[in-house]
């Protein structure tokens, strides 16, 4: 009885981790922002909102890799389909089609990406990090043939209201006081926690991310379901694309470069293992919105650009310490 309340109380504490870091980081730049002689807005519920926006799409993104990270992958294009899909949106809506259809262009673009890199792994057999190495220069090449080497401008006539406002800091765009991106990102991670929790394949995911073997030695389609779970992944970049082009009002196709390594470090933060069988929805949530708070607390402060990818640089190598630190501990001690 007090082993099984030892591993309980384990498994609550480390699901808290991702919640006092976020509260840990907040409190330290909320500090380090009222000693300014210009500060004190760092906690105001403008920048509430603007750390929300900026989380949002990381978040969309991660919540992908959350799947695919559960199952025992790894997705380094995950950041180039995300650029190629806005690029997609943007020259959608260039060449007069209507938004509609050029937002499903760009999530099926997504989903066309995820598909290709599942096919790579379970169909070869090739391994997760070689072939989304191999796809994300791929992807965005693709992108930069697609955009001319330049970004996609559409006429801000072609960009309606709903999308222009996706994730924007308007007060007339906001939905219930935040950003409708905001509200979106929120019910696709409560429909995919529904998923991962309450479904045979959620079950199947954290099997194979747990032991592949085993996994199909129980009767898990273990190909199918590699190859579902790389496409879901892609489906929730191409529905990132949206929300950065929402953001940026442009296509650039090298706009989601090195973004994968903070959708990863999202998912990692939020108690996600890099070698399987581990994640959460709501601690990836976490997790991104950590990222957008350490970067909106250095903005508060002035930190310059450069000191910031540091920063950012040194919480994605504490986040895999953190998993590498979290495999070596003996389960139920």
């Amino acid at each position: 009885m007090s082993r099984i309340s030892a591993a309980r109380l384990e498994g609550y504490i480390r699901g808290a981790g991702p919640f006092l870091a976020l509260a840990c980081v907040t409190a330290i730049f909320a500090l380090a922002d009222a000693l300014q002689a210009d500060g004190g807005a760092f906690l105001s519920l403008r920048s509430l909102r603007v750390i929300l926006v900026q989380a949002s799409t990381v978040a969309v993104a991660a919540l992908g890799m959350t799947v695919i990270i559960a199952a025992g992958g790894i997705d380094l294009a995950a950041g180039t389909a995300l650029s190629l899909s806005a690029t997609v949106l943007a020259a959608c809506l260039q060449a007069g089609a209507p938004a509609g259809a050029g937002v499903a262009a760009s999530v099926l673009t997504g989903l066309v990406c995820g598909l290709i890199n599942g096919l790579l792994v379970s169909g070869l057999g090739l391994l997760p990090f070689i072939a989304t190495l191999g796809t994300m220069t791929a992807f965005l090449g693709t992108a930069k043939i697609l955009a001319g080497e330049t970004a996609v401008r559409p006429r801000p006539e072609s960009v309606p209201d709903w999308l222009d406002g996706l994730v924007s800091t308007r007060a007339e765009a906001q939905w219930l006081g935040l950003a409708p991106g905001v509200w979106l990102a929120v019910a696709l991670a409560l429909l995919l926690a529904l998923v991962l929790r309450r479904s045979v394949f959620g079950r199947h995911v954290f099997a194979l991310g747990s032991n592949e073997r085993a996994a199909r030695l129980c009767g898990v389609q273990v190909r199918l379901v590699k190859t579902l779970v790389y496409t879901i992944g892609g489906l929730f970049a191409g529905i990132a694309g949206v929300y950065q082009f929402s953001r940026l009002a442009v296509g650039n196709p090298t706009s989601g470069v090195g973004m994968e390594l903070r959708v990863i470090a999202a998912v990692v933060v939020g108690g996600g293992s890099l070698s399987g069988g581990q994640g959460s929805v709501l601690g990836t949530l976490v997790g991104a919105m950590l990222m957008s708070v350490i970067s909106s607390g250095c903005n508060a402060i002035h930190i310059s650009n450069p000191v910031q990818d540091l920063v950012l640089g040194g919480v994605i190598v504490a986040a895999v310490l953190i998993d590498v630190w979290r495999r070596r501990q003996p389960s139920g001690s």
